[in-house]
């Protein structure tokens, strides 16, 4: 006896992969998600690939993740899926201190964030 399976919280044409604590501010995550979302996979793919920001290469490996999760998982094509859903959320803050001048002290924040994202299988075209 266990607990009763819950309920598919995706449609039946979507995947899904979830990153925590990827060390960066929310808001420079977001500027990352926002490039790709909406995207074909191929080309979201390409340009976390050739993005110059720090992040970028982990977010490709969240992508590839979701992308995996879609073919293995679900059994949809690879080939029509796209980013349907990129969101940024935030979690733990470390606070550091740094000595300043005259016995005072610097606070420092070192955020983390979450990212999801939900890949989806476009219609076909007749």
């Amino acid at each position: 006896m266990g607990k009763p399976s819950a309920e598919r919280r995706l449609a039946d044409d979507e995947a899904m992969a979830y990153a925590r604590h990827l060390r960066t501010s929310p808001r420079k995550l977001n500027l990352v998600a926002a490039a790709i979302r909406g995207k074909p996979c191929e080309a979201a793919m390409a340009e976390l690939t050739f993005s110059r920001r720090r992040i970028a290469g982990e977010v490709r490996k969240v992508l590839q993740a979701a992308i995996a999760n879609a073919e293995n998982n679900h059994q949809l094509d690879v080939d029509r899926l796209y980013v349907a859903e990129a969101t940024v959320g935030t979690t733990l803050v470390m606070k550091r201190w740094r000595p300043r001048a005259r016995g005072r002290v610097g606070r420092l924040r070192k955020p983390f964030s979450n990212l999801r994202l939900v890949v989806r299988e476009r219609e076909e075209k007749d």
